[in-house]
């Protein structure tokens, strides 16, 4: 096999091996680790014809398996991947000098639940992990059947789609080819012993609908040095919310959706059955991509390379066009990512002579992203959601023939989303 681009991740092997771990980032060393370090991601969903804000309760649970209290009606921890309706942030902090860090607190603007946040560790948090920027997804269970790929907005398939692969027949190399899935998906806002977070168990407060985050935040706590203070700038704050338009017309769907001022770039997948079972992907990019490892933040330096191979949309692209004949009556789930623009701070700055001591005081991350989803055939504005569900509903209880059993399909789903 040819070698890979490096800005590409391939998956390879059987399924179980797809989802392999990115080779580890090199440990920095001792004196570039900073003495205090903070991560900030910041989300905003929507779709499914849901109000903003509307599924605080089951984001409140969703989060407490990814390290908040949960449970309860206010914020957790852990809201910025769950995909519930509403604006989130997730705040991490870590002082070198204090391993077992217990509370901090982060000052923040007048317009976002100001004077400050209250960040906890919260109990059983599990051990740290080193501070490089690798992410591990579990790998899912090897599925049976076919999987169908698809790309490129239109009207009408390309030539040569789709790829299949047949998973009852196929090699690791026939593996190899098909599970082309770019990602540079770094560490974000996490939970471990010893980083207070935000939301936490001593303040849970909910992010208000007209929150902004632009202006001066100050970390405070035992072993983070004083001076840990930065601006966050208009181009890192919420995202508004993305609304999802469709219109069909001789089997082709059109997509559309509201401009971004901050976008940096837009990518859009969809996921279904065409009725035998066959799983089947279509994603708006120009080359050949399963986008499964795309629904998440990005770096800036991957978003630019990609959007000059056309793997991503331009910030002022706001439509695209899934073509006829891939999903059909059956339809599919659909996903949209507004990738933000993400800020790194480090102080004091790394010296231009590679040579030079660097011992950096403090830095930050901040990612920022906006997501919606929804079924193909299903307006984002939620005037058709009734409808089409009663339809479907009643054809099902109808029993009709044709409508596909997705057991496969679903399983594999819930190992590519279910991390």
């Amino acid at each position: 096999m040819k070698a890979l681009p490096s800005k590409a991740v391939v998956l390879t092997g059987a399924v179980v091996s797809v989802f392999l771990n990115i080779p580890a980032a090199s440990a920095a060393p001792e004196a570039a680790i900073p003495a205090a370090q903070a991560w900030i991601d910041i989300a905003t969903f929507s779709g499914m014809g849901m109000p903003m804000g509307g599924m605080a309760g089951m984001g409140g649970a969703l989060g407490g398996m990814l390290g908040g209290k949960g449970g309860g009606d206010g914020n957790t921890f852990g809201n910025t991947r769950t995909m519930s309706a509403g604006r989130w942030v997730d705040v991490t902090v870590r002082a070198r000098a204090t391993p077992s860090l217990d509370e901090a607190q982060q000052a923040v603007p007048e317009g976002f639940l100001s004077p400050a946040l209250e960040l906890r560790t919260p109990k059983n948090a599990p051990a740290p992990t080193r501070d490089d920027e690798e992410v591990k997804h579990e790998p899912p269970e090897r599925p049976k059947g076919r999987m169908l790929l698809y790309w490129g907005c239109g009207s009408e398939i390309r030539p040569g789609q789709p790829r299949v692969l047949d998973m009852a027949t196929a090699s690791a190399g026939d593996y190899g080819k098909f599970f082309v899935a770019r990602s540079a998906t770094q560490r974000g806002a996490h939970s471990a012993a010893g980083r207070p977070v935000w939301p936490s168990s001593a303040d849970s407060r909910m992010v208000p609908a007209t929150a902004s985050l632009v202006g001066e935040h100050a970390f405070s706590g035992k072993g983070i040095p004083d001076g840990f203070r930065f601006k966050v700038p208009p181009a890192q704050d919420l995202m508004p919310a993305l609304t999802l338009e469709q219109a069909e017309k001789d089997g082709v769907t059109a997509l559309s959706w509201n401009a971004i001022a901050t976008a940096r770039a837009y990518f859009v997948s969809a996921m279904g059955s065409n009725g035998k079972e066959d799983m089947v992907m279509w994603t708006s990019s120009e080359l050949p991509d399963t986008g499964f490892g795309l629904m998440d933040y990005q770096t800036n330096a991957a978003v630019d390379r990609w959007l000059k191979e056309k793997v991503l949309l331009t910030p002022a692209t706001t439509s695209c066009s899934v073509p006829k004949g891939i999903f059909g009556e059956h339809g599919g789930m659909l996903r949209l990512i507004a990738y933000g623009d993400e800020l790194n701070l480090v102080h004091p700055p790394r010296p231009k002579d590679p040579k030079a001591k660097w011992d950096p005081v403090w830095a930050v991350k901040l990612r920022v992203k906006a997501v919606t989803n929804g079924m193909l055939g299903m307006s984002g504005a939620g005037q058709e959601r009734g409808d089409t569900r009663r339809e479907r509903t009643k054809t099902q209880d109808e029993g009709t023939q044709g409508l596909p059993a997705m057991p496969q399909p679903m399983e594999l789903l819930k190992g590519i989303f279910g991390r």
